[in-house]
């Protein structure tokens, strides 16, 4: 069984990597959308893979240093495309997220990606 939990935070970036000229070389800023999945069985008891509360208190710490920031001096995030981003989710929230199985990041109402851990 599959859950999920999704986040907002609002942010500034700039691509440094991308080709002279390129729009996202300049500072701009994006609505991002994370989407946190957890994998595992339906507890008998509690009828439930993981309480919901416990997946947001995971992800809190994360919110905290993203949100309202400039992502390029966030430590691990000097390239902040979406998918360095979603790899730099998942490797601070595996060590705490049993079941963590995917993270998915939204930077448009149109664009994103989806990591499912390293090798993905």
């Amino acid at each position: 069984m599959l859950i999920h939990a999704q986040f907002r935070f609002e942010a500034a970036h700039r691509l440094p990597n991308v080709p002279e000229g390129h729009k996202c070389a300049r500072l701009h800023g994006h609505s991002f959308r994370v989407t946190v999945w957890v994998a595992g069985d339906v507890d008998a008891e509690t009828g439930w893979v993981m309480d919901f509360a416990e997946l947001k208190a995971a992800f809190a710490p994360l919110h905290d240093r993203l949100d309202h920031r400039y992502l390029n001096e966030v430590d691990g995030l000097e390239n902040p495309t979406s998918e360095v981003l979603a790899a730099w989710i998942w490797e601070r929230l595996a060590p705490t997220l049993p079941g963590l199985a995917r993270v998915d990041v939204q930077e448009t109402c149109t664009s994103g990606c989806r990591y499912e851990g390293p090798g993905s």
